[in-house]
């Protein structure tokens, strides 16, 4: 077991250099109002417009897995789709399945893929009835629907872009309802439909830009505790959880990362990369695998995203995301040649790492997929 050092002190440091090939594209924004709010300290790179922590990261993450607390993601794109097609259009060139999609059970997640199966978007949804939200990376939102409204041809659909004028808010923990009922109560909610994703015990809040620091002040008010990407991301790395640019590379396909199940539906017809899908579910296995890293503590550093993962000499593949958990110490993701042996150990940046199997080297050829998180 690796010894575990404490927090280190804030680091208020400037905007990343561009993140490694793969990343996703990410179009410089505005700082977020809340980068303003007492020991706010901005994260780095894609998500520098917001607060890496409010100055207590353990006690953050902590809140988050006890009780109640906001985050603030509002650098997220947001995408909205309109019309009686919109199920049935985005059914046709997304991976999960969405025709007849009630919003008693629209959360859901999905990707846009290439026809060769490799992932150009992930998308967090929600569907209210009239709309479907999507919100996805960092300075990807524009793309996205520039790529929808291309595809609309004849279909009664209207997709609009409303990055920076919404903001995504989300609460975690299983006291999160107190904050949802406390901005509904201050009339703070508007008019975008609550993404409660119950399986991961978080909240998406699609709230008014121009509203955000008045949700924030309530919730705070309200007893929900403010909590910072570290704590988020922490959260988001122990759950195995990958993110689309800094778990992927320009190959990522889904069996490789874990999102057939929670991503992308199985029964379902023709959609772009859906032949690869099937290829690997039915008589393939997929090159790579992700892994959770276990960091060795005593190091006092996370490894640089997209660092080559070394095992007997050799690079087998690359780390991902990294955090300082509050429970857990120093963890991240990785993703690793399939043949790789579980019980490989590796060096990543000088720094010694266990893994825990994600992804199962026999994942494909007709495996069990858990399917637990098709839409609700």
């Amino acid at each position: 077991m690796f010894f575990r050092r404490p927090f280190p002190a804030p680091r208020r440091t400037p905007r990343a250099a561009a993140a490694r090939a793969g990343a996703p594209h990410r179009l410089r924004g505005m700082n977020s109002p809340l980068l303003t709010l007492s020991g706010a300290v901005a994260a780095e790179e894609p998500d520098s417009d917001v607060a890496a922590h409010y100055g207590a990261p353990a006690q953050e993450g902590r809140a988050m897995e006890r009780g109640a607390a906001w985050t603030d993601r509002s650098n997220r794109g947001v995408v909205r789709v309109t019309g009686p097609d919109r199920l049935s259009w985005l059914h046709s060139m997304t991976s999960q399945h969405l025709t007849g999609l009630s919003p008693a059970e629209g959360v859901t997640e999905s990707l846009v893929m290439d026809a060769n199966g490799r992932v150009q978007h992930h998308m967090s949804i929600v569907d209210d009835g009239a709309a479907l939200w999507a919100h996805t990376e960092p300075g990807t939102g524009a793309e996205l629907a520039r790529f929808l409204d291309s595809m609309r041809f004849m279909m009664r659909v209207e997709v609009d872009d409303l990055s920076g004028r919404y903001a995504v808010l989300t609460l975690s923990g299983p006291d999160r309802g107190s904050g949802t009922a406390a901005l509904r109560a201050a009339g703070l909610l508007g008019d975008a439909p609550v993404r409660d994703d119950a399986a991961n015990a978080e909240t998406d809040l699609l709230l008014p830009a121009d509203s955000l620091g008045a949700a924030a002040d309530t919730l705070t008010g309200a007893g929900v505790v403010p909590a910072g990407l570290w704590a988020y991301e922490a959260a988001r790395i122990a759950a195995h959880r990958p993110r689309l640019g800094l778990d992927t590379d320009p190959r990522a396909i889904p069996h490789e990362m874990g999102w057939v199940g929670p991503a992308v539906h199985l029964d379902k017809g023709c959609y772009p990369g859906q032949e690869v899908v099937a290829r690997i579910h039915n008589v393939g296995r997929p090159p790579r695998r992700l892994v959770m890293l276990h960091l060795d503590g005593t190091a006092e550093r996370l490894p640089a995203r997209g660092a080559a993962l070394e095992s007997g000499g050799r690079t087998v593949g690359f780390a991902g995301s990294s955090a300082r958990h509050h429970e857990l110490g120093p963890i991240g993701l990785g993703l690793v040649k399939r043949n790789t042996p579980v019980d490989a150990e590796f060096t990543v940046n000088g720094i010694a790492a266990a893994q825990e199997v994600v992804v199962s080297p026999d994942t494909g050829a007709n495996a069990q997929i858990d399917m637990r998180r098709r839409p609700r």
